[in-house]
């Protein structure tokens, strides 16, 4: 009978001992995605998802919230327990929202920086029949005939948009912008001669480039494109230290332990570096990122202090 009672209390010892992580593989995240499903935020979403509950045995879940141009999602992940178990993806938007309208939220304050996930490159397309063959000839077109060019990207007030309008300030040109809903929208009106030209992702625009319907002026963000490798950046075309580009970053609720938030950074930075997504993110166009919660952080800073200016300065005005 002691026996059989030092047996039960063995037993009763070793699951105790085990407890934690029984806790951890049973751990659930939600990651809230303010984008349609099958957008870009919501598959590079999906891939670290599924990563996670690969690598670290955690459940995790997909919560689709579009609206009001991300800030329904935003404003989820805002409201959330601030448990570590609840994380919403973020962009551009996040930070360029508060320039035009009241929040209940603050971008800056509201939230726990975990780790920006990756960028994706922006470039300047014209039709394969356009007569500029370069990022000059297009503005110096610009600077003959003020206003008579036109140039299209998803807008008003979108990341493409503030780029364009930064540029033209820069150029000191006057170009007529012509908003969309959509990148593809856009890309559309280019092809069938309704625009001049436009500012898009690159990972729409490739293929159009490749098939030689659209020609690439310029890559927009700080270094060229794998893909275009004959392709000079904005910057190396006269334009010194313009780098604009779609990002994507994963935020906390606010007040979540800052230990926790050190883990999620790192189970991150493990996804993006992981050699067999490397395929993965070439194939959306992405350049994997996998900073940490401070750097993040010093990202986000940066960026509402960029927009914030370029949008005083051009005056955007929202929708």
């Amino acid at each position: 009978m002691r026996v059989f009672k030092l047996m039960i209390a063995a037993v009763f010892a070793a699951a105790a001992l085990s407890a934690p992580a029984f806790a951890q593989s049973s751990r659930q995240i939600k990651f809230i995605v303010p984008f349609p499903a099958g957008g870009g935020g919501d598959v590079l979403t999906r891939i670290v998802a599924e990563k996670w509950a690969q690598a670290y045995g955690v459940a995790t879940v997909i919560e689709n919230r579009p609206g009001a141009a991300t800030v329904l999602g935003a404003e989820a992940t805002f409201r959330a327990a601030p448990d570590g178990n609840t994380l919403g993806t973020v962009a551009n938007s996040f930070i360029i929202h508060p320039n035009f309208k009241k929040l209940s939220y603050d971008p800056l304050t509201g939230f726990e920086p975990v780790c920006l996930l990756a960028s994706s490159p922006q470039v300047i397309v014209v039709s394969n029949a356009s007569p500029y063959k370069t990022l000059k000839e297009w503005l110096d077109a610009a600077r003959a005939r003020p206003g008579e060019l036109t140039h299209a990207s998803v807008g008003p007030a979108s990341p493409q948009h503030i780029a364009f309008e930064q540029l033209k300030l820069l150029a000191k040109v006057s170009i007529t912008f012509v908003p969309f809903n959509g990148n593809t929208p856009a890309l559309n009106a280019l092809l069938g001669d309704h625009v001049g030209s436009v500012m898009s992702n690159y990972s729409e625009a490739a293929e159009l480039v490749k098939s030689g319907k659209l020609r690439a002026l310029a890559v927009a963000s700080g270094k060229r494109v794998g893909g275009w490798p004959d392709v000079p950046t904005v910057a190396e075309q006269g334009f010194k230290d313009y780098s604009v580009e779609a990002w994507y970053g994963l935020v906390a609720p606010a007040k979540t332990p800052k230990e926790q938030v050190a883990e999620l950074a790192k189970w991150c930075a493990g996804a993006m570096s992981a050699p067999e997504l490397k395929a993965k993110w070439e194939a959306q166009g992405l350049t994997p990122a996998g900073s940490t919660s401070e750097q993040f952080a010093a990202h986000l800073r940066k960026q509402s202090e960029d927009y914030a200016r370029v949008i005083r300065e051009a005056n955007i005005k929202g929708e």
